[in-house]
């Protein structure tokens, strides 16, 4: 089966690479991508077919890796796509039902772990009632495909409420720091969480790395997971929060050392204290 990958970021990339080890044939469009994406997807063994037009003519599955964002915009770029489409991002059950609407046939998707490098690193939930055939098409790579239902959502509904607790819960750390801060505190709430929550100060600089380096994507997945907890019927005001968090914080990666300064200064900053 020839899979087209549309666009592959880091993700994407690494998921298309691992169905190439496999030796299955992926595609991607290079029209209007950056030459960081073509790069990626040079290193990942994917061939070039130049158009997103063309890469639906030829593509048995598209695969979909972008910001929650643009995931309704890029459905809308194939609509008449005969193969299996695949949006693996991280949108709420609602997002997931629009996009399904657009697409001829469509499996909705939501990866758990880090881009694939290595066996047990990163699940790949899938659901809809052609759900199986992917998974199916992902047997042997390192990448760990699970059917989760026949529901069109399912998977996204998986999605959102693991990383609700993941990149919410850093979001929230981070706030929490930042108040200690601006009240003149910190180092007795440090002090404080040696002793009774050790792991708490090592996790709040961990936190601060990924926002630097990962937290302008997350602002829109924080939006979807908000969604997600309103039509629930459950307060979205954590993950709004959140997502000011992430959309408070610089974007350009720095050493550890140097991230919790940075992003909590601009927490700071935003809300005029310190």
């Amino acid at each position: 089966m020839t899979v087209g990958v549309l666009h592959p970021g880091s993700m994407g990339a690494a998921v298309g690479g691992a169905l190439r080890a496999k030796g299955e044939p992926v595609v991607w469009a290079s029209s209007g991508r950056s030459a960081a994406t073509a790069e990626r997807a040079r290193e990942a063994g994917l061939e070039d077919v130049g158009t997103v037009e063309e890469l639906a003519r030829v593509s048995d599955v598209i695969l979909v890796l972008c910001p929650p964002a643009a995931a309704v915009e890029v459905a809308r770029s194939v609509p008449d796509a005969a193969g299996i489409y695949v949006d693996a991002n991280a949108v709420s059950p609602n997002t997931a039902r629009v996009i399904a609407g657009l697409v001829r046939r469509y499996v909705d998707g939501g990866v758990v772990g880090p881009p694939p490098r290595e066996r047990g690193s990163t699940r790949l939930y899938l659901s809809g009632a052609e759900a199986p055939l992917v998974a199916e098409l992902f047997a042997e790579t390192i990448v760990d495909a699970r059917v989760v239902s026949e529901d069109v959502a399912a998977a996204s509904a998986v999605k959102m409420a693991y990383a609700a607790w993941t990149k919410g819960t850093a979001a929230l750390l981070l706030a929490v720091r930042a108040l200690a801060r601006a009240d003149g505190v910190e180092e007795t709430l440090l002090e404080e969480w040696r002793m009774s929550l050790p792991e708490l100060p090592e996790r709040s600089v961990s936190a601060a790395c990924s926002a630097l380096g990962k937290g302008w994507r997350w602002v829109g997945e924080m939006d979807e997971i908000a969604d997600t907890f309103g039509a629930a019927g459950l307060p979205e005001g954590f993950h709004r929060a959140a997502a000011e968090i992430y959309r408070r914080s610089p974007h350009e990666p720095a050493a550890a050392d140097a991230s919790l300064e940075r992003v909590l200064a601009a927490i700071a900053k935003r809300t005029g204290s310190g």
